[in-house]
């Protein structure tokens, strides 16, 4: 099982949650597991069922991409970091 800590602007999605439990052997399957459990995430992380291209994961500090994307390993006990880039200025 991985902590998966969720942003600010994601709480309200999860019940107000700043951290929670996920299963899966691969960050896919982490992500899968939240999407299953709160639906509304899927439109706010996926896009056609790929993480979406303004959302960074990041593993124990490390980007995801930067390793094999969704299919990088999960251990019990490592922690996910889920960043959907905001957008704002004037």
């Amino acid at each position: 099982m991985a902590a998966v800590r969720i942003p600010p602007m994601l709480r309200a999605d999860v019940g107000g949650a700043r951290e929670l439990d996920a299963r899966g052997d691969t960050v896919g399957e982490v992500i899968d597991d939240l999407v299953d459990r709160y639906p509304v995430l899927g439109g706010q992380l996926l896009d056609d069922g790929e993480l979406a291209s303004y959302v960074n994961v990041y593993l124990d500090g490390e980007d995801i991409r930067t390793r094999d994307g969704l299919d990088t390993p999960v251990r019990a006990g490592e922690s996910l970091i889920l960043l959907p880039a905001m957008a704002g200025g004037v």
